[in-house]
């Protein structure tokens, strides 16, 4: 469906766009909210809390986009809400889960599930979550949606399960660690937007090429955000920072650093990184940051999540000139240079 011609000037298309995205995701909350009601005072009140967590809601708002760029604003229908609500409750099972993994306590700027009431209740809630998302999927009238978010769910604990066999790994590899990160987050990012793309009724060829930019966005997504968890300020970030030194999670920065290292460097950095204790929060942590700030090791990793998004963006530039490919263009964008 082609759009307005009045929404193609520049002057009125972000604005038009804003407030309908605005109305999209009001709607998405509500359509969340209503799924997650319990007749229950106490699965409520965990409900309540985790609402906390949808935060910048990056998925249910690629599930718009998506939509947006292959037909327009006009070719978002009622499934885009549902599906928009289903993969932002699938991410918000994996955020209580990995906080369980993590032993965080903050998300959002405030205490976890796990840290208030306890690591049974939050994997309890996680499954609840999870539950509920693919109940809700089901409303959509869409089998082979479900199973598309079916196959991406169990990709993401695939990811999850990778990571944590390699835990301690000091010679884990670039190539490993992207394919950890392609699968235990990427992969949803990129199924929101091909799937916003489907609803609206894009070609197959659109479709798969939206999959391709949001594999490359989502990448570079959780490069920037195992950076912030080494340099970030938690006040800033909202959540625990320090987690992957604490438990020897080798992140892009470090696998860097040792890759450059002399020999001695490479000792002297394992020394340090044996020396980290459980909750992170000491001299040798505080060393192996500085390093990794000094020696560059921490740019690079940047560097190398802009060339991700300098690629997604050269897929999202071929799709037709509109307000969808300029919201794509713009969050693509922003994923290097946010803080939080």
């Amino acid at each position: 469906m082609s759009l307005d011609p009045r929404l193609l000037d520049p002057a009125r298309m972000d604005r038009v766009l804003a407030e309908r995205l605005s109305r999209e995701l009001d709607e998405i909350e509500v359509v969340f909210e209503r799924q997650l009601a319990s007749d229950l005072t106490a699965v409520n009140a965990l409900c309540l809390h985790v609402a906390r967590y949808r935060g910048k809601m990056l998925r249910p708002t690629l599930v718009l986009a998506g939509g947006v760029a292959a037909g327009g604003l006009d070719a978002l229908v009622p499934e885009h809400r549902t599906i928009a609500a289903t993969v932002e409750m699938i991410h918000m099972a994996t955020l209580v889960h990995d906080d369980v993994l993590d032993d965080a306590d903050v998300r959002r700027a405030g205490d976890t599930v796990n840290r208030l009431h306890g690591n049974e209740t939050a994997v309890m809630l996680g499954d609840y979550l999870i539950s509920n998302a693919f109940h809700l999927c089901s409303t959509a009238g869409r089998p082979e949606v479900n199973l598309r978010l079916g196959e991406v769910t169990n990709t993401l604990c695939e990811g999850e399960l990778l990571q944590l066999s390699h835990r301690g790994d000091h010679a884990l590899s670039v190539g490993t660690y992207l394919e950890i990160v392609r699968r235990k987050t990427a992969s949803l990012i990129a199924e929101s937007v091909r799937l916003g793309a489907e609803l609206a009724g894009a070609p197959a060829a659109t479709a798969d090429a939206l999959h391709r930019a949001g594999t490359l966005m989502g990448i570079a997504f959780q490069v920037q955000d195992d950076v912030l968890d080494l340099v970030g300020e938690e006040t800033v970030t909202g959540k625990s920072t320090g987690r992957d030194l604490a438990l020897h999670k080798m992140t892009l920065p470090m696998i860097l650093h040792l890759e450059a290292a002399s020999a001695d460097e490479r000792g002297r950095m394992l020394d340090l990184i044996d020396g980290t204790s459980a909750r992170g929060h000491d001299d040798a942590a505080a060393a192996i940051r500085r390093r990794l700030v000094e020696d560059g090791a921490v740019d690079a990793a940047r560097d190398r999540a802009r060339g991700f998004v300098a690629e997604a963006a050269a897929i999202i530039a071929d799709l037709p000139d509109g307000p969808g490919r300029a919201l794509l263009e713009r969050m693509a964008a922003s994923i290097v240079e946010r803080r939080a």
